[in-house]
């Protein structure tokens, strides 16, 4: 069958030939529908993020994917089903994060995700994996699902911003969100119903599609070369949300100069390295006289795949349509990890 991969001492993903694998007992044959492409494919194909799986000389590429069940093999999904799978799993060590149904809070060392770190990834004509980490869509959002996966991420970050305000009532007025690329634009379209009054800023400049869309979702778009984040509350208004995800490591410690008071900023993006100079005994006095907060999100479990489903199909069908840019056939694929300035969110369609 078709697969997407890396090889190793590779950047760039290569059509490989392997064999349809076999589901084990207690897993799930899934043939693959559609899967997406987010930065965090092109940091596995630059070797600056994951790991290969242990023993191959390749690594399956995508962890933001929907099929559907070919083969339920004995478990409580039916076939034809439409599923889209977790992205963690254990490592060779029991965890109690995942015996507690919480993946996405354990730590590293004791599990591997499909396609990015120790596992293979969902680009390929069919997978397997244990029923336990399927979540069930409806037919309608077949063609949309892999966005699930993304949204999951916002809803897990969501969830641990509004409980760290859960000792007092939390006025959540005014949202920002660093960055337009796709994961960006999928949470100011959360938080269009979450806040009277919402932000993004970017780097792009007039004419582009996602400020158009920034804008039709009733957002203030703030170019980034203009307004830098620590400036938007004098120019704008102070934040009681940031969420950050454009990975530029400067925009976590901005990110408290953007919050007001009681505000809270949840960091999504992964940063590389890099050495700068902060005022941490100002930034410190803020979180602290101010009661604001800054914390880090990553990955997400089964609840938060259910809520992104329920979020997903709330979504207006214009604002999916304008995102979904780049629809490429397995035959097609390098062109899905071709950037333009008009790409917005690329995937690879593997069977309908």
């Amino acid at each position: 069958m078709d697969a997407i991969a890396v090889k190793r001492e590779k950047t760039r993903p290569e059509r490989i030939d392997i064999e349809r694998p076999e589901p084990d007992e207690g897993e799930v044959l899934v043939r693959t529908l559609r899967v997406g492409i987010d930065g965090t494919d092109f940091e596995v194909l630059s070797g600056s993020h994951g790991e290969f799986p242990e023993g191959s000389d390749y690594q399956i590429l995508g962890h933001e994917a929907v099929g559907v069940v070919e083969s339920s093999n004995g478990t409580a999904l039916n076939e034809g089903e439409i599923v889209v799978p977790t992205v963690r799993r254990p490592a060779n060590t029991s965890s109690r994060f995942f015996e507690n149904n919480e993946p996405d809070m354990a730590p590293p060392g004791e599990y591997v995700e499909r396609g990015i770190a120790g596992a293979h990834g969902y680009m390929a004509e069919y997978f397997t994996t244990p029923e336990s980490f399927l979540v069930s869509i409806p037919e309608s959002l077949a063609d949309v699902g892999f966005l699930v996966e993304p949204i999951s991420n916002v809803e897990k970050a969501l969830e641990l911003a509004q409980r760290s305000r859960s000792t007092f009532e939390w006025q959540n007025s005014a949202g920002l969100v660093l960055g337009n690329g796709p994961l960006g634009l999928l949470t100011l379209a959360m938080l269009a119903d979450r806040c009277e009054r919402t932000y993004c800023l970017g780097r792009r400049e007039r004419p582009d599609p996602t400020i158009d869309i920034i804008e039709e979702l009733g957002a203030t778009y703030i170019n980034s070369r203009q307004t830098a984040v620590d400036e938007i509350p004098a120019v704008h208004e102070p934040m009681d949300l940031v969420f950050e995800a454009t990975g530029h490591a400067k925009h976590a410690f901005s990110t408290v100069e953007a919050l007001g008071a009681n505000g809270v900023g949840v960091l999504l993006g992964i940063p590389e390295d890099w050495e700068f100079t902060v005022n941490g005994g100002a930034l410190h006095r803020q979180l602290v006289l101010q009661n604001k907060a800054l914390l880090g999100s990553v990955n997400s479990n089964v609840r938060h795949y259910k809520r992104a489903r329920n979020t997903l199909a709330e979504y207006p069908d214009w604002f999916l349509a304008s995102i979904m840019t780049t629809q490429c056939s397995v035959s097609e694929f390098a062109d899905a990890f071709e950037e333009s300035p008009d790409t917005i969110k690329s995937y690879i369609e593997f069977s309908t």
